[in-house]
């Protein structure tokens, strides 16, 4: 990828502004993991823009965003006891994770919103190591953007040997020419589009590692934890591969220079540093033909072991991915609406409605004709029985569709699986299948991650019984 600017820019409503270099040596906003097993959803004042610019008031798990960084072991037990201190109801879905349906954090479908000074304690087994995050559920449009997330690292009983493993949170801001994140949630605009796009690409390292060696082996874990935007992740001075998609490993390295991670979606690299000392190692965002650094690695010295070897498979969680699909049922999925989306008709709540009346009730995009969620599942299955899900983009905007208890697969033309995800990235005009093998009783949410896309209809559920 060509190497990308070195730029500096000042807050605008009217620019995109991506993280200049004084971004990666931002202090560490985000609290350490607390000793009790208290998470407090509550109001915060960091200092999101470098500079002389005023703090921003967020909303943070802890007071910090991200949250505190919550980091275990495989197989070794999570309790939290969320604590809302907001002026709204609140949740926590833990993204990713195979987990009970009661810990799910949904609200509506596995628990009751968390109510301003109430609390909710989460209590679950991660099965499966990897990289993963947690936010809230409820209105999430708003509460997402308002900071309300952090990461989950599940550490391998064997990890890797790299001399750095640095998580890399990457978020869309949309603020004020003032730092104050602008209130506009519920724009129509915003829905109806590309959904909410900020005006500030902020990377936020764990540790907030500025140096490194030649040779050096990082592991990169990078998140995109905003509402709407695709982002393309360059890497500069840096030789690897992927290692693991959306927490979980790949059978075989994918060697590499960028991911392309839709909202929600995560990928681990696993990188040499060839860049020479006296020069950077860059982690950039890449937007048309310019690129801008998100942070930088000044190379200082060289690490005595050159020959680092092969890029390994990391270790394999308890999830197998499968090879090909015999006997699977099948269910379709039409996306439609949007703006340019031609859509003239649609059902909420149980009643047919024209495209004004949808808009007049804040929903504009529909699954099969049905705009937010409905009363009955896309489908009722068996637990272990297989399903093939293929879906239609016939829209005119990109969408990423995350299915909450369980990893999928994608089906290509072949017949062959690719790797486990939890979320794909679908392009306007594409048919896309999925499969899985439903193990996981309980209701589960299948939805878009554009934040506003899903607050204007894109949600569904399916049930998984026993």
């Amino acid at each position: 990828m060509k190497k990308p600017k070195d730029v500096n820019k000042t807050v605008s409503r009217r620019q995109f502004l991506a993280g200049a270099t004084a971004l990666s040596t931002l202090p560490y906003i985000a609290a350490a993991t607390p000793a009790t097993l208290d998470l407090t959803a509550r109001l915060g004042m960091v200092q999101l823009v470098p500079g002389d610019t005023p703090k921003t008031e967020i909303w943070g798990y802890d007071g910090g965003v991200p949250g505190p960084e919550i980091r275990l072991r495989q197989g070794a037990p999570l309790t939290r006891r969320l604590v809302n201190k907001l002026p709204q109801p609140t949740s926590v879905h833990w993204h990713g994770l195979r987990i009970p349906n009661a810990m799910d954090g949904v609200p509506g479908m596995t628990q009751d919103a968390v109510a301003p000074g109430e609390h909710f304690t989460y209590d679950f087994t991660p099965p499966d190591a990897g990289t993963y995050w947690y936010h809230s559920h409820n209105q999430s449009t708003e509460q997402v953007a308002r900071g309300l997330y952090g990461l989950l690292i599940v550490d391998e009983v064997d990890p890797p040997d790299v001399d750095h493993d640095i998580s890399v949170v990457i978020d869309d801001w949309r603020l004020t020419e003032q730092a104050a994140i602008s209130e506009d949630f519920g724009a129509m605009h915003d829905w109806t589009h590309a959904g909410r796009m900020g005006n500030f690409i902020h990377a936020h390292l764990t540790p907030s590692l500025d140096q490194v060696k030649r040779n050096d082996r990082l592991r990169l874990r990078l998140v995109n934890v905003s509402t709407d935007r695709v982002m393309v992740i360059g890497l500069h001075g840096m030789v690897g591969a992927i290692v693991a998609l959306d927490g979980m490993p790949l059978l075989v390295p994918d060697a590499t220079d960028h991911a392309i991670l839709g909202p929600a979606q995560r990928a681990d690299f696993i990188l040499d540093v060839t860049a020479d000392v006296g020069e950077q190692a860059l982690i950039a965002i890449h937007e048309g033909d310019e690129g801008f650094i998100l942070a930088e690695f000044g190379v200082m010295g060289r690490n005595a072991r050159v020959a680092r070897g092969a890029i390994n498979a990391l270790p394999a969680n308890p999830l197998k991915p499968m090879t090909r699909i015999a006997d699977a049922r099948e269910v379709k999925l039409h996306m439609e609406g949007g703006a340019m989306g031609g859509l003239r008709q649609g059902i909420w709540k149980g009643k047919e409605m024209s495209t004004q009346e949808l808009v007049n009730n804040g929903q504009i995009w529909t699954f099969n004709g049905v705009a937010g969620l409905p009363e009955t599942p896309l489908i009722d299955l068996s637990q272990g029985e297989v399903l093939r899900l293929p879906m239609r983009n016939d829209t005119a905007f990109p969408h990423a569709m995350h299915l909450h208890g369980h990893h999928f697969q994608e089906e290509k033309p072949d017949g062959s699986l690719g790797p486990l995800r939890d979320t794909i990235l679908m392009e306007r005009g594409e048919t896309r299948t999925i499969v899985f093998r439903a193990d996981n009783p309980g209701d589960w949410l299948l939805h878009c991650h554009m934040l506003s896309h899903q607050a204007a209809g894109m949600k569904t559920w399916l049930r998984v019984t026993l």
